[in-house]
């Protein structure tokens, strides 16, 4: 494996042309633009087959020839994203940062996102020029107009990286970084309240090798990742700076793939974003961060820019990213590297899993009964009296109420609720009203009555449930409907994927830590198995995903990147269909990050044309209890968009739907105590008049 940071392999996409002729070229560009319209093709064609330094050599030949600017002969004659790539393009890279920072920091408002890219993520150096291209380009300070537009904590770390003062010398001190740690823990979770100074002066000074080392003792110390404890401990623009700041530490590329996903996926694209990325990192590590990409995101970067942009735009786009990582089918030093990394801290960070609901103080189960049957009875139902009893409540605390309901007024809880409520509403209170093993079952029914089979609703419980809660849930359903679990998954699924789910629902996964020995054994039998026929390497999969503890399988996962210099994730996508693959990926996925996994799983429920509203309500219901904060923070820090606007943005806006709406947000927000006004549903009723 190359060894991260090595300078002396090239990592770009776009290099010097051979047999360069800036005279010819300029003469070429000048013909291209000449005359009524421009041939676009040519000057795409021409400007991303040259590195920077010949167009530069460029833009000096065009001046000599033909007396003219070539960047406003561009501007001229090209319009829109692709006049402002093209352009770009022909800026050196100090001058073109000089001006992303302008333009981020000019005008009403700042671009913290623009200014947070750049300066977490360029070294010394490309620092240095580019505050000396600002003070020329603009005659102005770039620290005085920084500071000018900022303020707080963020602006303190700007100022910081702005010295480029980072330590590079690559010298590592075992006792400062040990001493590091410490201090960093003493300012955050050790203490109440937070030390950001210290924070700024160690993540802002020491070098990249010193830092990574700093960030394994930090997990040592605390079972907490440095990220977790920047999300815990800071907040606003200055937790963001921060995170990025952590994140180019440990893998720049890695950053990069990140910031071009958000700046793709949704509706919509950020095309400044975009470019600036493509442009800056076409000469550095595009290859590296290509491979990051498809590693993270299951798709290549080419066929996400090829998906989401059109026209010469997204010509130029694709020439700088340089080719198809899906097509070429490969496995990269880079990707495997960080692969490994990536599982190696997994391992090694122990998640404080935190719900969003917990049990109401002074309950009165008798209270809350007679004031459901109060919200019941009469003409119509109070809706709003009900929301606000069942989401604050545990679900503890309704099973007393349903108890209770029944003792005092002689009715069943369910089936008034039932009666009263309908569809979606419906399902949802219910659902919350039922215990955890009985809300189980009945997914699992949901899952596999009628028609069809929601595989992915099985695969989701099966895979992210305890041996004790699968159990709980097997004698559910034998209660409830008569017939085990087990035989039912045996009369709705076949082959592979049923032996997948049979071998889960025993509830017999190992528990326990991971046996170092017998993970590097385990890890050499996938890779064994990667080479075999297709059902030896699923069994072989079966055997050992199914069976193993989860922190056995972080290590595992780490090692077989080790013996095969491929990632896990990547193998089962490559290798198996269907639902099979479908069942193996998500146990990965659910040892590397359980709520990630729920984070994505909520996504995917919501994104696009309808809603996946049974799978919105099971994750909701089933983790309010669990992990429910820690996925909403995965999910702001995957979709830049916190769940409580998604599910506002994306759930249909439909009467029966409203009061949903207002119950789920209820849910997710009541660990802060914070409740959102039930005219949340007035406000989308006048929304909906108006259309």
């Amino acid at each position: 494996i190359r060894p991260k940071g090595d300078m002396n392999v090239f990592r770009g996409t776009v290099t010097d042309a051979p047999d360069f002729d800036p005279s010819a070229d300029a003469e070429g560009l000048y013909n291209a633009m000449k005359g009524i319209g421009s041939d676009k093709e040519t000057i795409l064609d021409l400007v991303t087959s040259r590195s920077n330094a010949q167009r530069q050599e460029i833009i000096a030949a065009y001046k000599s020839s033909f007396g003219q600017d070539l960047i406003e002969d561009l501007k001229y004659e090209l319009t829109g994203k692709f006049e402002r790539l093209i352009v770009s393009l022909m800026r050196t890279p100090a001058y073109h940062d000089a001006k992303e920072i302008h333009d981020a920091v000019k005008g009403a408002g700042t671009n913290e996102k623009c200014l947070i890219e750049i300066m977490a993520s360029r070294n010394n150096k490309q620092i240095h020029e580019m505050v000396e291209a600002y003070k020329d380009a603009y005659g102005s300070d770039i620290e005085e107009d920084i500071i000018a537009d900022t303020s707080g904590h963020f602006k303190k770390m700007l100022v910081v990286l702005l010295q480029g003062t980072r330590d590079e010398s690559g010298v590592v001190d075992a006792d400062l970084v040990e001493q590091d740690a410490q201090d960093l823990y003493a300012a955050g979770e050790e203490q109440w309240g937070t030390d950001e100074a210290k924070f700024i002066m160690i993540l802002g000074n020491r070098s990249v090798t010193h830092l990574r080392m700093v960030f394994d003792e930090y997990e040592k110390i605390t079972e907490l990742s440095i990220e977790d404890s920047i999300k815990n401990e800071l907040s606003g623009d200055f937790e963001t700076l921060m995170l990025a700041v952590v994140q180019c530490i440990r893998s720049v590329p890695m950053f990069f793939a990140r910031r071009l996903y958000k700046s793709m996926k949704g509706l919509g694209t950020a095309d400044n974003t975009l470019i600036r990325i493509m442009i800056s990192r076409s000469e550095i590590d595009m290859l590296d961060i290509r491979e990051c990409f498809r590693l993270r995101y299951e798709k290549s970067l080419y066929n996400m820019i090829k998906d989401d942009t059109s026209g010469d735009y997204k010509r130029t786009l694709l020439n700088l990213c340089g080719g198809d990582d899906d097509l070429a089918g490969e496995f990269f030093p880079e990707a495997a590297q960080i692969a490994y990394k990536m599982w190696e801290i997994s391992s090694m960070t122990k998640v404080q899993l935190r719900p969003t609901v917990r049990p109401a103080s002074s309950f009165d189960p008798a209270a809350d009964a007679q004031a459901l049957r109060k919200a019941m009875k009469g003409f119509g139902t109070d809706e709003d009296a009900i929301i606000d009893i069942v989401a604050q409540r545990s679900n503890a605390q309704r099973q007393e109420i349903r108890q209770t309901f029944k003792s005092l007024l002689g009715r069943d809880l369910m089936k008034d609720l039932k009666s009263e409520l309908s569809k979606n509403l419906e399902r949802l209170i219910i659902g919350l009203m039922l215990s955890p093993a009985e809300f189980d079952a009945k997914m699992m029914r949901k899952a596999m009555e009628g028609a069809g089979t929601d595989e992915h609703a099985l695969i989701e419980i099966l895979v992210t449930r305890s041996n004790e809660e699968i159990h709980a849930m097997n004698a559910a359903y034998q209660a409830g409907y008569k017939k085990s679990l087990e035989e039912a998954i045996q009369s709705e699924t076949s082959g592979h994927f049923c032996r997948i789910l049979v071998s889960l629902v025993q509830g017999a996964r190992e528990e326990g830590p991971a046996d170092l020995e017998r993970a590097n054994a385990d890890a050499q039998e996938l890779a064994d198995a990667c080479n075999a026929e297709s059902d030896d390497m699923e069994m072989k999969f079966m055997s050992i995903l199914c069976t193993r503890s989860f922190p056995h399988l972080r290590k595992v996962f780490q090692e077989f990147v080790r013996c095969s210099n491929k990632d896990i994730e990547q193998i089962i996508k490559k290798e198996m269909s269907g639902d099979v693959k479908n069942a193996f990926y998500a146990i990965v996925c659910s040892v590397k990050n359980q709520p990630s996994y729920f984070a994505d799983r909520l996504y995917k429920a919501m994104k696009g044309l309808g809603t996946d509203d049974r799978a919105l309500i099971r994750i909701m219901v089933s983790r309010c209890e669990i992990d429910l904060f820690n996925i909403r923070k995965e999910f702001k820090d995957t979709h830049d968009v916190s769940l409580h606007e998604f599910i506002q943005v994306e759930t249909m806006i439909v009467s029966r739907s409203l009061c949903l709406l207002t119950l789920l947000v209820a849910v997710f927000s009541s660990l802060c105590g914070v409740f959102f006004s039930h005219g949340l549903c007035v406000s989308h009723i006048l929304l909906l008049l108006l259309w």
